[in-house]
């Protein structure tokens, strides 16, 4: 309510200080806590509500199907408002805001349709002039100023075309589909299809089939708990999980909307590994959409989607194998048993490398549950096997090594000993982790025993 006041204090031209700073701040703190803000005066933002549901927080150049990063929507404004049509994109903003202000809602939405219809008109005219004209081609991406600028301009054209179509199938989704199974699937198709039905080829302000057909997909794909689920659309369309059979059905576009998908998740990966961030969600939804297309579907080595398929797979493998490899190798460093002259009186491990020891297992152990689906059963299994073997011959040898410490040695071989119980808990389990914890337990107290006649 502050932001709306503040907001519509602006707007009547009430200046006060620091006013920017308290709504940026307000808006910073709302985002934080996941709360929707309803932005007043901000014809941007109204002219882009129907594409909301198909914004992504990605890069620019991204390749994903029927989709618009949310970073290219200013660019795209600012060339609407500078070169397709700056007089109405400049009343708009005047006329909205008058509207909002007035608490008009209705008012504002009727304006902005009204400048839908007409942009759309003028992209088209636009896209238009480059059609076999690279220069023109070349001159527009400038303008627009986005890396896909062509596809961005298509895409926006074909959500603002079908924006009553694809807001009636919003409606009539459920929010939340977590059980996409036979009854749903039937249900959500005959939505689909009554949907296809009713758009038309591209006449007026009309919208191509293919193109609603497959913004539909993604709504529903949106709205599902486990995107690559939408492929049981098209298993049911054909009434066969054939690839062949699927091919001849329009509902073949949810296989390449799901692999699209997936080939987005590899890329993800890639960055976060890079960035040296968790990854484990990840994994799983790579895991669950591998195995789900591989069990839904009868691909076949040689058919294009097996074939994409195995490349995905394959690309995974590599980037994980790394990682793998170099776990037990890491552990083995950390917790080598040392001679007393090499530890510095009262030191300890650091406490960022056994998080990051800890880490490392859990990500390895987890790679044991997703080995298969993910293509890296060799390298898992050999990793597993050496980090298995060195924790059930070492963690004795450390015991032992914390028996015979003296006073200045014994904090950093006590560190290391709990360090060797914590990755033990990922690997062992937590039964395992408690008898080491005891034996610790014995072996300090047994250790104290024998120094005390000695003081004596």
């Amino acid at each position: 309510m502050l932001v709306q006041e503040l907001e519509r204090g602006l707007l009547r031209g009430d200046e006060s200080p620091g006013n920017d700073l308290v709504l940026q701040e307000l808006r910073r703190a709302i985002r934080a806590d996941a709360q929707p803000v309803p932005r007043i005066g901000d014809a941007a933002r109204l002219f882009f509500t129907p594409v909301e549901p198909f914004l992504i927080h990605s890069r620019a150049d991204h390749k994903r199907i029927g989709r618009l990063a949310r970073v290219s929507l200013e660019p795209i404004w600012a060339w609407i408002g500078r070169d397709l049509m700056a007089a109405e994109a400049k009343a708009l903003s005047e006329d909205t805001n008058r509207a909002l202000l007035a608490d008009d809602r209705a008012k504002a939405d009727q304006l902005v349709n009204a400048l839908h219809d007409r942009a759309v008109q003028r992209m088209r005219d636009a896209v238009a002039t480059v059609d076999g004209d690279e220069k023109t081609r070349r001159r527009l991406s400038v303008q627009v100023g986005t890396p896909r600028a062509l596809e961005d301009i298509n895409t926006l054209i074909a959500l603002l075309a079908g924006r009553e179509t694809l807001a009636d199938l919003r409606r009539r989704l459920p929010n939340n589909i977590v059980s996409f199974e036979r009854e749903q699937v039937d249900s959500t198709k005959s939505i689909l299809d009554a949907m296809t039905a009713q758009s038309s080829p591209e006449t007026g302000g009309g919208v191509q089939r293919p193109d609603i057909f497959l913004y539909g997909l993604i709504l529903v794909m949106n709205r599902l708990a486990a995107p690559w689920q939408l492929i049981r659309l098209a298993v049911r369309a054909a009434e066969s999980d054939e690839v062949a059979r699927i091919a001849e059905t329009p509902y073949v576009a949810t296989v390449t909307l799901v692999l699209g998908e997936t080939e987005n998740m590899v890329g993800e990966l890639r960055g976060e590994l890079k960035a040296d961030r968790p990854i484990m969600s990840i994994l799983k939804n790579l895991h669950d959409t591998v195995r789900g297309l591989r069990s839904e579907l009868s691909m076949g080595a040689d058919s294009p989607w097996g074939r994409q398929l195995a490349t995905i797979r394959a690309e995974v493998s590599s980037l994980l194998k790394a990682e793998i490899e170099t776990t037990p190798g890491f552990v083995r460093r950390l917790l080598r048993p040392r001679a007393a002259k090499d530890i510095a009186p009262g030191s300890l491990l650091d406490a960022i490398d056994v998080n990051e020891a800890e880490m490392r297992v859990e990500f390895l152990c987890a790679c044991r549950h997703y080995a298969h689906e993910l293509a890296i059963n060799e390298a898992t299994l050999r990793a597993h096997s050496d980090l298995t073997l060195f924790l059930e011959s070492g963690t004795g040898v450390l015991l032992d090594s914390l028996r015979h410490a003296g006073d200045a040695d014994r904090p950093f071989r006590q560190s290391q000993v709990d360090a060797a119980i914590r990755v033990s808990r990922i690997v062992f389990g937590a039964d395992y982790a408690d008898l080491l914890v005891k034996s610790a337990e014995v072996t300090t107290h047994t250790a104290a025993a024998e120094r005390r006649p000695i003081r004596a």
